[in-house]
């Protein structure tokens, strides 16, 4: 049996998305330039509607302030290193939780849940130790390398 090609946690398309649209966010950090809604969309595939949805998500998250009038958009609440990837995710997906503890799990459920537990736990350590700085700086990289990058 194969496994080395098993994809265990998926990304959420909500999820890249707004990693996709914080790139674009993140890129104008540095000269304060609010991002529209369409000017995400020239750059990243994704559905307008859907986008507007999940910039207020991250807006009400505390993740992005917004901006009004002619000159309005979108801007980063933090600095880039501040806002880790894991953070991104519990706004856009929230927070989840493991089964109650009114669950009668036999020693042998409670084995395979406690090692399945140890996978999330390695996952959202992963994705608290990376920042949008990091994601930033990769993506530069592979500019540079001149490689096709996919988030």
């Amino acid at each position: 049996m194969k496994t080395s090609s098993y994809v265990l946690l998926d990304l959420p398309s909500k999820v890249e998305y707004a990693l996709l649209a914080l790139l674009e966010i993140a890129s104008q950090h540095s000269r304060q330039t609010p991002l529209t809604v369409g000017d995400i969309t020239d750059k990243q595939p994704i559905p307008e509607r859907y986008l507007e949805q999940i910039l207020g998500q991250l807006r009400r998250g505390g993740v992005l302030k917004s901006q009004r009038g002619a000159k309005g958009g979108y801007l980063l609440a933090q600095d880039p290193e501040q806002i880790k990837i894991l953070d991104v995710v519990a706004t856009i997906e929230g927070e989840h939780q493991w089964g109650t503890e009114s669950e009668r799990l036999t020693p042998e459920s409670q084995l395979i849940r406690d090692e399945w537990q140890k996978a999330s736990l390695a996952a959202q350590s992963i994705l608290e130790n990376c920042s949008l700085k990091d994601l930033c700086d990769r993506r530069q990289a592979y500019g540079e390398a001149g490689f096709m990058y996919y988030i």
